[in-house]
């Protein structure tokens, strides 16, 4: 197996199928998700503008990928994703976001894994999908588990302005946001 920090050459490249096209305009509900910072975030009470960014899992150390874990394209490079946004972070700040990660991953994983990247923004827990059934959020199964697709959600005040779907390569992925970011600032 290889580092969770560096993507293998030769990922099949996702394709636009769709699946988040009727997000743009959408309002978060209101949901109250645990995040790694200690207690929960409702995303129905984000004010500013809110990077929110989802993928389907973290590696977790010690344990094995899931089955064809690199020929599911867009799964891998959850871990390199999340470092580039850690490491733009201050960047993303002052473009104007907040930045917070999302995946169906359990509280402690997300805790896990928050710890050992040395994260400066919370991840949130949601293991029974809730957002995905509230917004239509593409997701897909693997191993008994059904995980959410890589995308990202541009929020202002609560309402999705922009969406990037499908996100490849993932580990380039906090500089093209950075980029939006930056030829999209908030008015006012």
């Amino acid at each position: 197996m290889t580092s969770f920090e560096q993507l293998p050459t030769g990922l099949p490249v996702p394709v636009d199928d769709g699946a988040a096209a009727h997000l743009r305009g959408r309002t978060l509900p209101g949901l109250r998700l645990p995040a790694t910072t200690g207690g929960e975030v409702d995303l129905g009470a984000l004010r500013g503008r809110t990077v929110l960014y989802i993928y389907p899992r973290t590696g977790v150390p010690g344990e094995p990928l899931p089955t064809g874990w690199d020929s599911i394209p867009g799964a891998r490079g959850c871990t390199p994703e999340t470092c580039a946004f850690r490491d733009h972070h201050a960047e993303l700040r002052a473009a104007g976001a907040a930045v917070l990660g999302l995946s169906a991953q359990p509280p402690a994983e997300q805790a896990e894994a928050a710890g050992r990247l040395g994260l400066p923004f919370p991840l949130l827990s949601d293991p029974e999908l809730r957002l995905a059934a509230e917004l239509g959020l593409p997701t897909f199964g693997v191993d008994a588990m059904v995980l959410y697709r890589r995308l990202t959600l541009v929020v202002d005040d609560g309402v999705i302005d922009h969406v990037f779907y499908p996100v490849f390569p993932p580990d380039g992925h906090a500089v093209e946001v950075l980029e939006w970011l930056r030829s999209h600032p908030v008015a006012g």
